[in-house]
């Protein structure tokens, strides 16, 4: 009697840690692959309106500041998240490009900064973004976006309105940080 209960509790305690170690999550592994590693791709569009106050510097060059908010919707399984507010501000020279900042704001209040380049505001140029950080679950944000104006329409008074297409980038998250209560999203 004595030698049959003690098979099963060997067996018990031989192949009970491989199956809890079989149960336990699988270990990461890097494979060479952007999503594996923590990139996250996604591509998407920006809709924005806002103001542009331009100040002519002599003949056919003009710089101008622009101010734009509007909504930025991202597709693709690597996405950081759905839907944004984008804001944008910018100062944009004929001659030497736009330089410019911007913030996309989820649903939760949790933001990801970047800084912009390129060639302009004109329908058809190209803008280049670099995330530079982040707050909430987008902490210590990097990686790279572009995108294209399809269309920018101007009124007499300054307002504009454009719509980014081609927007495709990648983004890598590092650790999120918790916010204090009631800090949620703030810088």
């Amino acid at each position: 009697m004595r030698s049959k209960l003690t098979i099963p509790i060997l067996v018990a305690t031989l192949v009970g840690p491989l199956v809890l170690a079989a149960c336990g999550p699988a270990p990461e592994t890097s494979g060479g692959r952007p999503e594996a590693a923590g990139w996250r791709e996604f591509e998407g569009s920006w809709n924005a309106a806002g103001r542009r106050h331009i100040l002519p510097l002599g003949g056919e060059r003009r710089a101008s500041l622009i101010d734009l908010t509007g909504t930025l919707l991202l597709a693709g399984p690597g996405r950081p998240g759905v839907g944004f507010r984008g804001d944008a501000i910018a100062i944009n020279d004929t001659a030497t490009g736009l330089v410019g900042r911007a913030v996309w704001t989820d649903e939760r209040g949790n933001r990801v900064f970047s800084e912009l380049s390129g060639q302009g505001v004109a329908a058809g140029q190209k803008v280049t973004g670099t995330f530079i950080g982040g707050t909430g679950r987008y902490a210590g944000a990097t990686g790279t976006y572009e995108f294209t104006w399809q269309y920018v329409l101007e009124t007499e008074d300054g307002t504009v309105q454009g719509r980014a297409v081609g927007l495709k980038g990648r983004i890598l998250v590092g650790e999120p940080t918790q916010a204090p209560a009631g800090q949620q999203g703030k810088p």
